[in-house]
């Protein structure tokens, strides 16, 4: 393609003003769109450089489009975000073929960052697999128990399932899951999920 051109899906004018205002300004040409409907008819007669779509649209949900996108062989990198963001809903994004998770408000200079870097690395967006990563910064400071904890959350799982699967209450979940993100230095949700899945 000649020239990065970038789709932004959500609900939100404000956020989609924002958005392509961040992006014009850094020489992308932005088409917003409102909803998933929409933006699934326009890929199929043109494939934009990258997608970037809000999870919480109303009509098909971001992750229906998302998977519907990846189904249609879409080989544009899709960058999901969300505001009500939470581990499950970032494992399952990436799972279904996101090539990066944000969680609004975002950091206008790290997702152009991250655009720009997916961009260069060509039409190859890493797949995480859902696998926790053999070896990732913080790693040796967890203890059993809380490793147990994030196999369960990186395999998707909310804090009420992980609970009932190790036999420990969703509260108990919840402060392993601190003391987690606290040792390998996750910002959010989402920043969780980027660090230990793995990509294949």
């Amino acid at each position: 393609m000649s020239h990065d051109d970038i789709f932004v899906v959500d609900d939100d004018p404000a956020v989609r003003d924002a958005l392509s205002s961040i992006l014009t300004m850094q020489g992308f040409d932005v088409t917003s769109f409102a909803d998933g409907t929409s933006v699934v008819s326009a890929v199929k007669g043109h494939v934009p450089a990258c997608v970037i779509l809000d999870v919480n649209i109303p009509g098909p949900s971001g992750l229906d489009v998302l998977k519907r996108l990846k189904a249609d062989a879409c080989a544009a990198p899709i960058f999901a975000m969300s505001g009500q963001a939470n581990i499950p809903m970032a494992v399952d994004a990436i799972r279904s073929g996101a090539v990066d998770f944000f969680e609004k408000p975002f950091d206008a200079e790290r997702l152009v960052g991250r655009v720009r870097e997916v961009l260069a690395e060509g039409q190859r967006p890493s797949r995480r697999s859902g696998q926790l990563a053999s070896h990732f910064p913080g790693m040796e400071l967890l203890t059993p128990r809380e490793r147990q904890v994030l196999e369960q959350i990186a395999g998707g799982a909310s804090n009420k399932e992980a609970g009932r699967t190790l036999g420990i209450s969703p509260r108990t979940i919840e402060v392993h899951r601190a003391r987690i993100m606290e040792k390998i230095g996750a910002r959010n949700a989402a920043n969780l999920v980027r660090i230990v899945l793995t990509e294949q």
